[in-house]
């Protein structure tokens, strides 16, 4: 099976909005959007577009008059201790859930904490459950969608780390065994496209996953189905990546 995902950059996009809820933060009494275009110097389209997407999100409301102002998700993410934490994590559940609802797929979000895989978060739903963890997800990273994209986001002596501690066993007969081959794989990965997973970690589950990487944290989100749904996975993939600046901006807040 060849799939070509088509590359998408909501790192891009994640950019560009925050150069917009800048501009809304310097005029608390509103702005518009024409105001905006003209100190992001974005695009009418694609100014309209992100608009749309932090006005869906909760980022920026309109008031009245159509002016701009600082939405209840910014206040949330952007306040400090405990309750920024809940509401980062709430935040995420809805998106989490409204992905699994738009790809028709379980969808993951996975982290690469203290040298190790974890998935913090998921939603799955009938006919779509979540992967089944026949081998502990922090032993199969050179397995998965998703922990092969955590990998290439490691330096080449963080790889040879975690590789060091976790050995790239055969977990089924597509699985890459190979260390060397790997690596150049990893190395060749796009950082645009979504790694995929065909059957490399389980029998009868096909995998994607996008990095969204902030600051210094590497994560990503990923996506399976089951082996009859393959034929979707190109375009779950390509919607998958799409939709990870909001993610993504959740994180970066």
């Amino acid at each position: 099976m060849a799939l070509r995902p088509e590359p998408t950059a909501p790192f891009h996009s994640v950019q560009h909005a925050l150069r917009i809820l800048e501009v809304v933060a310097k005029h608390s009494s509103g702005v518009s959007d024409a105001a905006i275009a003209r100190d992001t110097r974005l695009p009418a389209h694609h100014l309209a577009e992100l608009l749309r997407m932090l006005r869906r999100e909760g980022y920026v409301e309109q008031i009245a008059d159509g002016a701009y102002v600082g939405g209840e998700s910014l206040r949330l993410l952007g306040s400090g201790g405990s309750d920024r934490g809940h509401a980062v994590e709430a935040k995420l559940q809805k998106a989490l859930t409204a992905l699994r609802d738009s790809v028709g797929a379980a969808v993951y979000l996975g982290r690469y904490v203290d040298g190790e895989l974890k998935i913090t978060q998921y939603a799955d739903g009938p006919g779509i459950p979540k992967v089944n963890e026949w081998v502990d997800f922090r032993s199969a990273a050179h397995a998965m969608a998703i922990g092969k994209c955590l990998l290439t986001q490691l330096d080449h002596d963080g790889r040879r780390d975690h590789l060091s501690r976790h050995k790239t066993v055969r977990l089924t007969s597509r699985t890459t065994t190979s260390e060397k081959v790997l690596f150049r794989k990893l190395d060749s990965q796009p950082a645009t496209v979504p790694v995929l997973d065909l059957q490399e970690y389980a029998v009868g589950t096909v995998c994607a996953a996008v990095p969204i990487t902030a600051g210094h944290s590497v994560g990503c989100l990923g996506l399976s189905l089951p082996l009859e749904h393959a034929h979707r996975l190109r375009q779950a993939a390509y919607t998958l990546n799409r939709e990870a600046a909001p993610m993504l901006l959740s994180l970066t807040i």
